[in-house]
């Protein structure tokens, strides 16, 4: 413990979660006593006023109910209080009081009691001022000389400089060139005011100067300015300190000297009354508060400056004499007279810690209390020895190399998506068409607990998404450290991402060299991608969700996406994908059912998943838990399975397509060989058009080497809306029969088992990886045979270990078609131990088929299944919706 400690004479916190700053603090004899005893007045950003006399019965007591004289809410943030003398006829002090838009000057006084409670303060309102600028800051002093009273002048956000005359307001004025407010004091020696600019530079206004320019509120341009309506503000002094400036005092050794004291945020400085350096002193820490005052010696002045690291120095010109230190980081410091003791430090902290000290070099002495003595039973000790060694035993031998438990906060990552995008796009490359492509900023922010080396940083979003930056590396992070990386997503493709949700993946190593990974996800906004559209009157797909909760206007869901000249329809809403494609959203008024409509299947999923998200967010904000939504219609398999087609064909138009460039790539190599040898051969021979051919096979490589790259990329296209399509099947197989989050994820894992498509890896790629249609029919198929079995002779059979590229997708299909129809029929998706189990199918109201045995039972029923889940194309749009009619029973 140091002993240059400040010593707690009396401290006490001020109400709970208030904000102070450096004008909240105030040490003056505002109840007019005359016994020269000072009292504290503190405001808060809250609005609350707080008059204080403390008088501890013995040295570091807290604040006792008496010591508070006085307690008042002004509902308004106080912004700085002065006291002076304010009110005209009378040279009493009073209570000026600056709010954002308002200056109070009140009269405090007490009313002495004649019981135990003791004294009555009250405040009284002497006048007002209602401000037309946002106050920043204010002084006040006898401001042109005047004598007994004081006025004030206060300085505005934007830079005008507002005189009061006690109650009345004499002038404005501008000060030229300002940009943002700085500390402002006022010297009564040179009777001017004294600030620092946005320049960073000490500028000096005269009085007069100020009193007889251009008035503020008919401020004109320079040129009619020389025409004589006022003369124009001159600046008397300037001085460039190269620093913003947190505060100035002005401080007198007499009538004939004073000086002006600027606290900046390196250095402070000493000037005289023209503007010249006296002295400086550069500061070792960053300083958040000073008060100068006259010294004893002759000539001198003492500074206190307090800083951010809870210490506060004491300087005689620029020596420092003492160094204390405080509980606390103050925010203001003064010094006054608290019950007849002179030269009490007075600080506030910014959360509102009020503490009154003194120097000194008093050690705290501590005493260690009394040990409490008792008999020792060795046998007990015994005992328990041998139980706590049993314990540690049995844990050695259960843990093993790797611990039981870790620390999951060795490393926590977070991530933010801006609200906003970013005003200049960082997109580049894109191609979307016409459109404008936004861009936003993620940042990502690491804190760890250990010390950690090369954590690696990656991030991923869905294609056509692309990153500024996926990679960050981090050689050392040392414990407790913080980093935050920021980057921005857009869109490049003309076609829509299959899902707005990115991931941020770290991987690290403990320092016990066990290797960690930890993943933070982020959603981005749907405006990055879409746009506001017309609503389409007629779709070729269409899908309706029912809920179990009145209809939420759709301006209220989607704000952002309301199209002007559509104002009157609240509950119809278009959206325009940057790709081109349209959606076109539907909500019923009398019932309880939104209908998604789209000339494009695989573009209902984007809206179909954020209608749901946010009614689920928006039930949620109104305490409504039950809120669920529905899916009552037929499954659109039948476009599902186009879009498995359209990909299926592509990739054997890939296979053809490199196999056809293998061999023109062997038919190159062949001719090329003999030519070398003609050209080798010492007698000459005809090429017998050899060059012709090697001309021909050459372009035919070119082209077809540019038709398997085309081909690649509209595989890359198609397999993205395959993974949209296959989200939105999975997401209507969810709501049609209420699957938990645990059987969703079973899908998930069944249909989406590829996050990219193989075939892109590379031209060998695919003899060697699998693609996506074996991989979910082996994945489907394994459902069928365990969990929705419905025989042992099912279970029984077994998978091939090797997956090849099909013939067709009509296994796929009919795997597919059969899992939708066992679902229908009761089935349970679970890995569970016991999923190999038979399972009793809850027949559905209404009676329906049985499930096959075998795979000929399969195909007895292939045509039924077909004809129950295929034919919904006609189903959807034929089923009428009376209370939504598109876009002309919308508006009802």
């Amino acid at each position: 413990m140091s002993l240059f400690k400040a010593r707690d004479w009396w401290s006490t916190v001020l109400g709970e979660k208030e904000e102070f700053d450096q004008g909240c603090l105030c040490l003056a004899d505002v109840d007019n006593t005359g016994n020269g005893q000072d009292k504290i007045i503190v405001g808060s950003f809250m609005g609350y006023l707080r008059i204080f006399n403390p008088h501890p019965v013995k040295t570091g007591d807290g604040a006792q109910a008496e010591d508070m004289l006085l307690e008042v809410y002004l509902r308004d943030p106080i912004l700085q209080v002065e006291v002076g003398k304010f009110v005209s006829g009378t040279e009493m002090l009073h209570l000026a009081v600056l709010h954002s838009r308002k200056l109070c000057v009140y009269s405090v006084s007490g009313t002495l009691g004649n019981v135990e409670h003791g004294n009555q303060y009250q405040i009284k309102l002497m006048y007002e001022h209602n401000l037309q600028r946002t106050a920043c800051n204010m002084t006040y002093g006898s401001f042109g000389g005047v004598k007994g009273r004081d006025l004030i002048c206060i300085q505005s956000m934007d830079g005008m400089l507002m005189v009061f005359e006690q109650e009345s307001y004499a002038f404005g004025r501008f000060l030229p060139g300002s940009l943002l407010p700085g500390p402002l004091a006022y010297s009564s020696r040179t009777d001017s005011f004294i600030t620092v600019s946005s320049c960073r530079q000490v500028e000096s206004y005269k009085y007069q100067v100020l009193a007889f320019a251009t008035d503020a509120d008919k401020r004109q341009e320079t040129e009619q300015q020389k025409l004589g309506s006022g003369k124009r503000l001159v600046v008397d002094w300037t001085l460039n300190i190269g620093e913003q400036a947190l505060d100035i005092c002005i401080v007198s050794f007499n009538q004939s000297a004073s000086s002006v004291f600027v606290l900046g945020e390196r250095n402070f400085f000493c000037l005289k009354d023209n503007g010249q350096i006296r002295f400086m002193k550069k500061l070792d820490c960053s300083p958040s508060c000073f008060l100068p005052y006259c010294s004893v010696s002759e000539g001198t002045i003492n500074t206190l400056i307090g800083n951010h690291n809870h210490m506060l120095h004491i300087y005689q010109d620029v020596t420092l004499k003492w160094a204390t230190q405080l509980p606390h980081i103050p925010v203001a410091v003064r010094v006054g007279c608290l019950h007849d003791l002179k030269g009490v430090i007075v600080t506030l902290s910014d959360d509102g810690h009020l503490q009154c000290s003194y120097l000194g070099t008093d050690p705290s002495f501590f005493q260690a209390p009394k040990v409490e003595s008792r008999e020792l039973h060795y046998e007990e000790l015994d005992i328990e020895l041998k139980e706590l060694q049993k314990i540690i035993k049995d844990v050695n031998k259960s843990q093993g190399i790797w611990p039981m438990t870790e620390r999951e906060d060795d490393l926590k990552v977070s991530a933010m998506v801006s609200p906003k995008f970013d005003s200049v796009s960082q997109a580049a490359d894109v191609e979307v068409g016409t459109d404008l492509v936004p861009s936003v900023t993620v940042k990502v922010t690491l804190q760890n607990r250990l010390a950690l080396q090369k954590a690696k940083l990656s991030v991923y979003v869905q294609p056509p998404l692309v990153l500024t930056c996926d990679q960050f590396t981090f050689e050392f992070m040392a414990p407790e450290m913080s980093r935050t990386v920021a980057f921005s997503v857009y869109l490049k493709g003309s076609y829509t991402p299959s899902e707005l949700e990115g991931n941020a993946v770290v991987s690290y190593s403990r320092p016990s060299g066990i290797p960690r990974v930890i993943q933070c996800k982020f959603r981005l906004p749907l405006k990055l991608i879409c746009l506001p559209g017309q609503p389409s009157k007629t779709a070729s797909h269409k899908l309706t969700i029912d809920t179990n909760k009145s209809p939420v206007s759709l301006l209220s869901l989607f704000p952002g996406f309301s199209n002007q000249s559509e104002d009157d329809q609240v509950n119809v809403m278009g959206f325009r994908f940057l790709g081109g494609s349209r959606v076109t959203l539907l909500a019923s008024k009398t019932s309880q059912r939104y209908r998604i409509q789209s000339e494009q299947f695989e573009d209902l999923w984007l809206i179909t998943n954020e209608l749901i998200i946010r009614l689920q967010e928006y039930f949620e904000k109104q305490g409504i838990k039950d809120f669920a939504c529905s899916f009552s219609g037929s499954m659109p398999l039948q476009e599902y399975f186009e879009l498995i087609d359209h990909h299926f064909e592509l990739r054997i138009n890939g296979e053809k397509l490199e196999e056809l460039l293998s061999e023109r790539a062997v038919q190159f190599r062949a001719i090329q060989r003999r030519l070398l040898t003609r050209f080798k051969d010492k007698t000459p021979a005809p090429l017998q058009h050899l060059d012709t051919l090697l001309d021909g096979t050459y372009k035919q490589v070119i082209a077809l080497a540019d038709a398997v790259e085309e081909n690649q990329d509209s595989l890359f296209q198609s397999f993205t809306r395959l993974k949209s399509a296959t989200h939105l099947v999975i997401l209507l197989i969810g709501l049609w029969q209420k699957l938990s989050t645990d059987q969703i994820a079973i899908l998930e894992a069944a249909f989406l088992p590829l996050q990219q498509d193989t075939q892109e890896l590379g031209f060998q790629s695919i003899l060697q990886e699998k693609g996506w249609e074996e991989t979910v029919d082996a994945a489907i198929s394994h459902l069928l045979k365990t969990c929705l079995s419905k025989s042992s002779k099912e279970q029984a059979l077994n998978l091939s270990s090797q997956l090849n590229i099909p013939k067709d997708t009509s296994r796929l299909k009919k795997h597919i078609t059969l899992l939708c129809d066992r679902l229908a029929k009761g089935g349970r998706l679970c890995l569970s131990t016991d999923a190999a189990a038979p399972q009793t199918m809850v027949m559905p109201v209404g009676g329906c088929t049985t499930i096959p045995e075998s795979d000929l039972e399969e195909r007895s029923i292939e045509q039924d299944s077909t004809e129950l889940f295929t034919n919904h194309k006609h189903l959807i749009v034929e089923t009428p919706l009376p209370e939504v009619s598109p876009l002309q029973g919308v508006s009802e």
